[in-house]
C-alpha cells in the first residue's frame, strides 16, 4: 500500500512572482485612444486622517464633476509611467527571478467606451507588446481582465454591473483578449476581488447611487450580473483555448469571532458565508441557501436571466486567488451595523490601520481548500509603508521583509497541511499608486518610484533591500527566508 505523505516546503514549480494593476502603474490615461475609466477620477485628498483614505461611493454629478475638475489631484491619470517604462521595469523585476508577473489590462484601452462596436487597435498593440515582454524576461502573465478600469461611459450611459447590458459588453471584450491572446496567456483573472461590493463598491460595479433607488439591491444585482458574464466568459475561453484557465478571486474578508460567545460565533459565521457567496456560485456553480435567505430577510430582489442558473452551474471557474493584507473581528452587535468588522486588539497594525496576521493567512488557506477543493494562487500579499531613502542611498526596509517573511513562513505551513498553494505574487513588486487611497507614500514595492503624491520626482528606480531578500527567496525556492 502506498505510504501517504505531504509535501514538506513548496513544490519544485511554485510560481514566484509579483503583481500590479494597470490603473494603478500604467498612466497615460490619454494616450492610445484610451477612454476614460474610473480610476481616472479616483481623487487624492491629503486633508483626511491614513486609516481614513478610502474610495467611496458616487453620484453621477460626483462622476461628472471629477472628469471636469482642473485643480484636484487624480495620481492614477500619471501612475509611475509604467505605459512608456514597462520594457526597462519589467526588466528590473525579472531580475528577482520571478516565475510570473500579474497585471491587468485596462477595459477602457481596448473599448474606450465600453460599448463600442469594435476594439481600439492601438490597445490591443500595447497590450501584445506587454506580454511579449513579459514572456521575453521568463515570466508567466497572469492576466486580470477586470481591475476597477471599467470604462466610464458604462456608469454615465448605463447604470454600471446593475445594466443587464453590461453582460454583453464584458463577453465581447472578454472574447477579444481569449483569441488574441490564445497560446501566450494560460492564466486569467476575470474580475478583481470579486467580494467587494461594500469597500471598493463604486470603483468594482461602477454603480451611481442615484440612478438606483436601492443601493444594496443594485449592488447585489450588479455583482450577479457580473458572474454571469464571467460564466459566459469562461465558456468561451474553452472554445477558445481548452489549456486556458480561468480563475475567481477574492479579496480575502474572512474574520474571526470576537468571543466564543454562541451568538458572536453565529454572526461571525453570518458575515464570513456572506464573504464566500462569490466563491460558492463561482466554484461550486449556484447560489447557495444562506444568500437566499439573506436576500428574502433584506427584501433584496435578485433579477435571473433565463438561463442564468445553467450558466452558472456549467461554467465554473478553474482556480481561486485570493489577495490578503489583513484580518478583523465580528460579534452579534457589530453585525448588524455598517461596519460589521472591527480591528483585532491582540495584532499590531500598519500606519493604514491594516491589521498584520500572518496566521490568519495560514487558517484561511485552510478553510477555502477545505470548502473549495481547487487550486489556490495567492496573487496579492504585501505591507504598505513609509519608505525613505537613506544617506547611503539605500531603502532599507527590514520591515517590509519581516512581514513577507512572517506570511511566507504560514503560507509553507498551510501547504505542509495538504493546501494546494501553487503560487505567490507579491504585492507589489515596483511602487504604484495606493488602490485605496490615491497616494504614492504607502509604498508597497521591492523597488522604490521616485516620485511623491502630486506626481513630482525623477521617476528614478531604486532596488530596495526587500528586492534582493525577494530574490534569494526564490534563488532557494523558499527554503531561505
Amino acid at each position: 500500500m502506498k505510504k501517504m505523505s505531504n509535501i514538506d516546503g513548496f513544490p519544485t514549480d511554485f510560481l514566484w512572482g509579483g503583481a500590479v494593476a494597470a490603473n494603478q502603474c500604467e498612466g497615460a490615461w490619454k494616450e492610445g485612444g484610451k477612454g476614460w475609466c474610473i480610476a481616472d477620477i479616483n481623487r487624492f485628498r491629503d486633508d483626511i486622517p491614513l486609516s481614513k483614505k478610502h474610495n467611496e461611493e458616487m453620484t453621477t454629478q460626483d462622476v461628472i464633476k471629477a472628469m471636469e475638475d482642473k485643480e484636484g489631484i487624480y495620481p492614477k491619470r500619471w501612475g509611475i509611467d509604467f505605459y512608456h517604462t514597462y520594457k526597462e521595469d519589467l526588466k528590473l523585476i525579472a531580475g528577482t527571478g520571478m516565475k510570473t508577473f500579474r497585471t491587468s489590462i485596462n477595459w477602457a484601452r481596448i473599448f474606450p467606451n465600453g460599448d463600442d462596436s469594435e476594439p481600439n487597435e492601438e490597445g490591443l498593440k500595447y497590450y501584445d507588446s506587454l506580454i511579449d515582454t513579459i514572456i521575453e524576461n521568463g515570466m508567466e502573465p497572469l492576466i486580470t481582465v477586470s481591475h476597477y478600469e471599467m470604462p466610464l461611459n458604462l456608469t454615465l450611459k448605463y447604470t454600471g454591473w446593475y445594466s443587464r447590458e453590461l453582460i454583453d459588453f464584458f463577453v465581447k471584450y472578454c472574447e477579444t483578449l481569449f483569441k488574441r491572446y490564445k497560446g501566450k496567456v494560460k492564466y486569467w483573472i476575470l474580475v478583481n476581488q470579486i467580494n467587494l461590493i461594500g469597500h471598493e463598491s463604486f470603483n468594482h460595479l461602477g454603480i451611481a447611487q442615484d440612478k438606483v433607488e436601492n443601493l444594496i439591491e443594485a449592488k447585489y444585482q450588479g455583482v450577479h450580473n457580473e458572474m454571469v458574464a464571467c460564466a459566459k466568459a469562461t465558456e468561451i475561453a474553452r472554445k477558445v483555448d481548452p489549456s486556458m484557465h480561468i480563475g475567481m478571486m477574492f479579496c480575502d474578508n474572512l474574520s474571526y469571532a470576537a468571543t466564543c460567545k454562541p451568538e458572536d460565533v453565529l454572526a461571525n459565521l453570518k458575515h464570513n458565508q456572506m464573504e464566500y457567496l462569490y466563491g460558492d456560485v463561482l466554484l461550486r456553480g449556484k447560489y447557495p441557501g444562506y444568500a437566499l435567505r439573506f436576500f428574502d430577510e433584506n427584501n433584496i430582489h435578485i433579477e435571473f436571466g433565463e438561463d442564468d442558473e445553467n450558466c452558472l452551474r456549467d461554467n465554473t471557474a478553474d482556480f481561486m486567488a485570493i489577495s490578503y493584507y489583513y484580518t478583523q473581528i465580528c460579534d452579534a452587535t457589530s453585525i448588524k451595523s455598517d461596519k460589521k468588522t472591527y480591528s483585532n486588539p491582540y495584532l499590531k497594525a500598519s500606519d493604514w490601520g491594516w491589521s498584520i496576521d500572518p496566521l490568519g493567512l495560514r487558517t484561511h488557506l485552510n478553510e477555502y481548500w477545505d470548502r473549495y477543493q481547487v487550486p489556490i494562487l495567492i496573487t496579492e500579499n504585501g505591507l504598505g509603508a513609509f519608505d525613505k531613502i537613506e544617506e547611503d542611498g539605500k531603502i532599507h526596509d527590514e520591515y517590509r521583509i519581516d512581514y513577507l517573511r512572517s506570511h511566507l513562513q504560514q503560507v509553507k505551513e498551510a501547504i505542509k497541511d495538504g493546501v494546494d498553494v501553487r503560487g505567490y505574487y507579491v504585492w507589489s513588486p515596483i511602487d504604484i499608486i495606493s488602490c485605496s487611497s490615491s497616494e504614492m507614500s504607502k509604498r508597497y514595492g521591492l523597488i522604490y518610484v521616485d516620485l511623491d503624491d502630486y506626481g513630482k520626482g525623477s521617476g528614478k528606480r531604486i532596488l530596495k533591500d526587500s528586492y534582493f531578500w525577494y530574490q534569494n527567496v526564490i534563488k532557494s525556492n523558499g527554503e531561505e527566508l
